[in-house]
C-alpha cells in the first residue's frame, strides 16, 4: 500500500462568520493523504489537467474543458455552494466527524466537477460543440431531405442489420435498408437509410444530381424556366473579374504553356523522346536570376520527408476572402412544391405507418423508432406504430404568438389534457385550447403546466412510463393541435411548462426502448442499477454520450419544436440515488456524499442545466426531489445542480396528515411553519402548492374529498362541518402561497374544491371514465364550489397587484402553538391565520415595525367566500399602538374568529 497526497485549491469567501479573515481570502493549497492500492493518478486529482482536444471551429455554446489550478478564481468553484452554507474549514474543528462529512462533500464535489469534465471531452471528441449535441432531433429520425428523397437515422448498436418497413413498402426488410458504402452503418452503431422519391409514371428524371425543391411553396426561383447553365455563367461573371475565370474555363492552357516553356513548340512527343530535366531547384534557381525571387514560388521546409511551403499571393488571398461565394444562385435553381410534386410521388407520404426492423444477434424484431414524434400507441391488442408526420403547407400550422415574458412570481396552474373535460371521455388539444385556456386565464394564473403529454402506452399511468419522447401523446390530437394550444396560451399572457420524464423510462419492449436493439444495455443500465426497486422502470445509463446526446436533445426539442418555456423534471430523486430516492433522510450532509449517489445522473443534470439555459437563457427548469439535495438550485459553476426552482413535497404531505389523521386542536404551529419554510437557504427558489395531482390521482383523497367528501346535508351539523371544510380549504391554500418562495402551484380543479378523486380507466375499475374528469358545472351554481373559486381568483389578484411572491422572504415574527395563530411580514403586508377551531380573539395583538394606518385587503371569513362576514366594516381600518410586540417595536390589536385568516395592508405612516 502506497500513500498518494491529492492536492486541492479551496476557496472560502469572507462572507460567514466562519469563512477566512479578509487578509486570507487567497486560495489556500491542502495536501491530504490517501490511501491507495498501486501509485496511479486518483480521478478526484483537481490539479490534474488533461490535454484539451484542439478543435479551431469551437462554437461559442462550447464549455470549457479544461481547468487549471486557477479555476476557482475564475469563477468556477466545484463546491462553492457549501461555502454559502456556512461550510468551511474552520467548521471542522471541535466536531471531528462533522468535518470528516464536509471534508467528503468537498471532496465528492470535486470528483463531480472532474467527471463533469471528462464527460465533456468525451462529446466533444464525437460533436462539434454542445449545441449539436443538444439538437439530434435535426439528423436523428425521419427528415426530409432537399434533393427529392427523405433521410432516416437511427442508434441502435446492437444491430447488425437495419430497415424501414411500413405501408409505403408493403412492410418489406429489404426495400429500404441500409446499404454499406452508403454510409450505411458507423463506428458507434448508428444507421442511416434513404428513401429515394419515385419518379413518376412519363416524367424525366432530373439534368442535375444536385437538384434541389422546396417543398412549402409552391412555387420556387428553379421554376423559372432559367436553366442551370445560364445561372453558373451568370455566377461566374458576378464573381470572377474579367480574365480571371480564364483558367478554370482553359484547364489545359497552363500544362500546355509550360510544356512549351520548357521544350519549345516542338517538344517531344513521346516518353521516350524527352531529354534528361533538370531538377525543380536548379531550374527554379536559373528562373530566378532572369526573373528575380517569385512570390508564390513553391519553397521547400528543409525537412526531411521533403515538404514544400505555398507561399500565395498576399493581395490576391486577401481579395478571394473578401468575395462572396454566389451562393444565391445556387438556391436560384431550387424548383418548388408544385414541380416536386409534379414529378415524384413521396417515398413515404404523410401519415403513413412505419417501424424499424432490426436484425440482431437473437433474431429479427421491429420496434417504434427511439426519435419518432408521432406515435399510434397500443389500443385493444393492435400493434403500436410510428406515423411519418409531413403535413402539407396549408395543414402545417403557422405560430401567431410570442412567448411571455417570463414573470417575477410565477402562479402555475397544473393541468392533464385527458381529463380537463366535463364528459367521461378523453378530451383532445382542441377542446382544452378552446374550454380550459380562457378559464385559466380569467383564475389568474401565468402558467400552466401539462403533464402527461408525451407519448405513453397506457393511460392509466398518467404518463409517467414515457414510450416515446419526442411524441406527443395521439390520445389528445396531432402535433399541429398542441402546437396551436401553445400558440394560444402564448397569446393569453401564459407560459407553457411541460413535466418531463427523465428518471426512468417504461419497460415495455414492442413501444419503448427497452432492449432497443436486441440489447440490455442500449439506453440502460443493466442488472440491478437499471430496474427501478419499486415501480418496474427503466434507469437510464446516464454516462453515456449516446445516451445523453439522446436526453439533452430531448430537452431541446420540445423548447425548440413547441415553444415550450419551461420543464419539470419529475423524481429527481430517482436519478440522484441507487436507492432512487427510497430510503430516511434527515438532512445529514453524509446522506448526499455517500455510495448511493449517482454522479453520472448528477453531471446528466449539470449538463442539461447548463446547455439549455445558454441556448435558451430565458427557459425555467424546476427540480422534484424530495431529498432537498444541497445546491440543487445553484450555479453549476458553484458546484450546484443548476435549477430555478425546486418542488417542497413535505407540505402537501403534512396538509394531508393534519386533514386526515390529526384533530383540528392538535394542530401545531411550529410544524406547519417549518415544513413551509424547510430549507430557508433557498427560500427564493422554492415552488409551494397544497396538493397537486399525487393527491387526486395516486389512490388518494383530495383535499375537498377529505373536508367535503363525507357531509351528510341531512346532517344536523351540516352548516358547522361545511364550514369547517370552507374555512380550512382557504386557509390552507392561502398561507401555502404567500409564506414561501417566487412560485405556487394549484392542480386543476383544485382551486374550486373539486369534490371528487381522479381515477383513469384500467382493468381495476372496467375501464371507467366515470371519474376521469372535471366537474365544471359546479361553478354555474351558487354554493361552496363558486365561493372557494372566487377566493382562489381574489387570492391570485394578491400577488399580481402586491407583488406578494416576488418579495423577500418573510419576517416570520409570531408562531403561538397555544393560541393557534400565525403571522408573518412581507413588504407592507401583515399576514395573520386563526386556526384555533373554537376560539375567537377580540383584541389579539400581532408585532409590526411601522406605525401607522393598515387596511385589511382580504379576509376569508367575508361572505362571498361562503365564510360568516363576522368583521364589520369599521374593523377593516386598523391604527398600531405604540407597543413592543413579537420584537417589534408597535403592534396591531385585531379581531380573529376562529379558523380565518386576514391580510392587513400598510396604507399610512403617523
Amino acid at each position: 500500500m502506497s500513500a498518494l497526497s491529492i492536492p486541492f485549491k479551496f476557496y472560502f469567501p469572507p462572507t460567514t462568520a466562519t469563512s477566512f479573515p479578509p487578509s486570507q481570502t487567497k486560495p489556500l493549497n491542502l495536501t491530504f493523504q490517501r490511501r491507495t492500492r498501486t501509485p496511479t493518478k486518483t480521478a478526484c486529482a483537481a490539479s490534474e489537467n488533461p490535454k484539451q482536444r484542439q478543435n479551431p471551429k469551437k462554437n461559442r455554446t462550447e464549455a470549457k474543458t479544461e481547468t487549471t489550478s486557477d479555476d476557482v478564481e475564475k469563477g468556477i468553484d466545484p463546491a462553492g455552494f457549501l461555502a454559502k452554507r456556512g461550510i468551511s474549514h474552520k467548521a471542522w474543528i471541535g466536531n471531528l466527524m462533522l468535518g470528516i462529512i464536509r471534508y467528503k462533500m468537498l471532496i465528492v464535489g470535486f470528483c463531480r466537477y472532474k467527471v463533469l469534465k471528462d464527460i465533456k471531452d468525451e462529446i466533444l471528441k464525437r460533436h462539434e460543440n454542445f449545441m449539436i449535441l443538444a439538437s439530434g432531433f435535426e439528423l436523428l429520425g425521419m427528415h426530409r431531405h432537399p434533393e427529392h428523397r427523405v433521410d432516416y437515422m437511427e442508434w441502435a448498436p446492437g444491430a447488425r442489420y437495419c430497415a424501414i418497413v411500413g405501408d409505403f413498402n408493403d412492410w418489406s426488410p429489404t426495400e429500404n435498408c441500409a446499404r454499406e458504402h452508403y454510409f450505411g452503418h458507423d463506428d458507434y452503431g448508428y444507421w442511416f437509410i434513404i428513401l429515394q422519391d419515385k419518379l413518376r409514371e412519363g416524367e424525366e428524371p432530373d439534368k442535375y444530381y444536385f437538384q434541389m425543391y422546396n417543398y412549402v411553396d409552391d412555387y420556387d426561383k428553379g421554376d423559372s424556366g432559367v436553366t442551370v447553365e445560364e445561372l453558373l455563367k451568370k455566377a461566374n461573371e458576378q464573381y470572377w473579374e474579367p480574365g480571371e475565370n480564364r483558367y478554370p474555363n482553359n484547364r489545359y492552357e497552363g500544362p500546355v504553356k509550360l510544356y512549351e516553356q520548357l521544350f519549345g513548340p516542338n517538344g517531344p512527343q513521346t516518353m521516350e523522346d524527352l531529354p534528361n530535366i533538370k531538377d525543380p531547384k536548379t531550374r527554379y534557381k536559373e528562373w530566378a536570376a532572369e526573373h528575380g525571387p517569385s512570390r508564390t514560388a513553391a519553397m521547400d521546409s528543409g525537412k526531411e520527408y521533403d515538404i514544400y511551403n505555398v507561399i500565395v499571393d498576399p493581395e490576391w488571398h486577401e481579395k478571394i476572402r473578401a468575395l462572396k461565394p454566389p451562393i444565391a444562385y445556387w438556391f436560384e435553381t431550387r424548383k418548388g412544391r408544385k414541380a416536386w410534386m409534379k414529378k415524384y410521388s413521396p417515398a413515404i407520404p404523410h401519415g403513413s405507418k412505419y417501424r424499424v426492423y432490426f436484425n440482431t444477434p437473437n433474431g429479427p424484431l421491429e420496434r417504434v423508432p427511439a426519435w419518432a414524434t408521432y406515435v399510434q400507441p397500443e389500443v385493444d391488442g393492435r400493434q403500436a406504430y410510428a406515423i411519418h408526420w409531413e403535413p402539407p403547407p396549408e395543414q402545417a400550422y403557422k405560430w401567431k404568438n410570442r412567448s411571455p415574458k417570463v414573470p417575477k412570481s410565477l402562479r402555475i396552474y397544473e393541468a392533464h389534457v385527458g381529463i380537463s373535460g366535463s364528459e367521461p371521455k378523453i378530451s383532445s388539444f382542441s377542446d382544452f385550447t378552446d374550454k380550459v385556456l380562457p378559464y385559466i386565464k380569467e383564475a389568474g394564473y401565468n402558467a400552466i403546466q401539462l403533464i402527461g403529454i408525451v407519448e405513453h402506452k397506457d393511460y392509466f399511468t398518467v404518463g409517467y412510463r414515457v414510450t416515446n419522447y419526442f411524441a406527443v401523446s395521439s390520445r389528445y390530437g396531432t402535433p399541429e393541435d398542441f402546437k396551436r394550444l401553445v400558440d394560444e396560451a402564448h397569446g393569453l399572457g401564459l407560459l407553457v411548462f411541460l413535466e418531463i420524464i427523465h428518471s426512468y423510462a417504461a419497460a415495455d419492449e414492442m413501444v419503448g426502448l427497452s432492449l432497443f436493439d436486441g440489447s440490455n444495455d442500449c439506453f440502460f443500465r443493466t442488472g440491478k442499477r437499471g430496474q427501478h426497486k419499486f415501480w418496474g422502470t427503466r434507469m437510464f445509463k446516464y454516462g453515456d454520450p449516446d445516451v445523453l446526446h439522446f436526453l439533452v436533445s430531448n430537452l431541446n426539442w420540445w423548447i425548440v419544436e413547441y415553444q415550450i418555456d419551461g420543464l419539470q423534471f419529475h423524481s429527481v430523486s430517482s436519478m440522484l440515488y441507487t436507492h432512487n430516492g427510497f430510503a430516511s433522510f434527515t438532512g445529514d450532509l453524509e446522506e448526499y456524499c455517500n455510495q448511493y449517489v449517482d454522479k453520472d445522473a448528477q453531471v446528466y443534470l449539470i449538463l442539461a442545466n447548463e446547455i439549455l439555459h445558454y441556448l435558451h437563457p430565458n427557459i425555467v427548469t424546476i427540480a422534484e426531489d424530495a431529498t432537498f439535495y444541497p445546491g440543487l438550485c445553484e450555479p453549476t459553476s458553484q458546484g450546484g445542480l443548476g435549477f430555478d426552482y425546486y418542488v417542497n413535497l413535505s407540505v402537501p404531505y403534512m396538509w394531508s396528515t393534519f386533514l386526515e389523521s390529526v384533530p383540528d386542536h392538535e394542530w401545531n404551529m411550529t410544524k406547519i411553519v417549518n415544513t413551509l419554510v424547510s430549507n430557508k437557504e433557498y427560500a427564493d427558489k422554492m415552488l409551494m402548492y397544497a396538493e397537486n395531482h399525487n393527491q387526486s390521482i395516486s389512490g388518494r383523497r383530495s383535499f375537498a374529498e377529505i373536508l367535503f367528501g363525507e357531509i351528510d346535508e341531512n346532517s344536523d351539523h351540516y352548516k358547522e362541518s361545511l364550514l369547517r371544510g370552507t374555512s380550512l380549504h382557504k386557509m390552507i391554500k392561502l398561507i401555502t402561497s404567500t409564506i414561501g418562495g417566487r412560485a405556487y402551484l394549484n392542480f386543476m380543479g383544485n382551486e374550486f374544491g373539486h369534490p371528487k378523486r381522479v381515477e383513469f380507466p384500467s382493468s381495476s375499475n372496467n375501464n371507467s371514465y366515470l371519474l376521469a374528469n372535471r366537474c365544471w358545472d359546479l361553478l354555474a351554481k351558487d354554493g361552496v364550489h363558486r365561493d372557494l373559486f372566487s377566493f382562489d381568483k381574489d387570492m391570485m389578484k394578491l400577488d399580481e397587484n402586491q407583488r406578494v411572491l416576488s418579495r423577500g422572504f418573510p419576517n416570520i415574527h409570531h408562531v403561538n402553538d397555544s393560541s393557534m395563530v400565525i403571522s408573518y411580514i412581507r413588504g407592507p403586508l401583515v399576514f395573520i391565520f386563526n386556526f384555533h377551531p373554537t376560539e375567537s380573539y377580540d383584541s389579539y395583538s400581532i408585532g409590526v415595525e411601522e406605525a401607522g394606518e393598515y387596511q385589511i385587503i382580504m379576509n376569508t371569513d367575508e361572505i362571498k367566500y361562503g365564510g360568516q362576514g363576522k368583521l364589520n366594516e369599521n374593523q377593516y381600518y386598523l391604527k398600531t399602538i405604540s407597543k413592543r410586540v413579537d420584537g417589534l417595536r408597535n403592534c396591531l390589536e385585531l379581531s380573529l374568529p376562529s379558523r380565518t385568516a386576514q391580510v392587513d395592508h400598510f396604507v399610512v405612516t403617523f
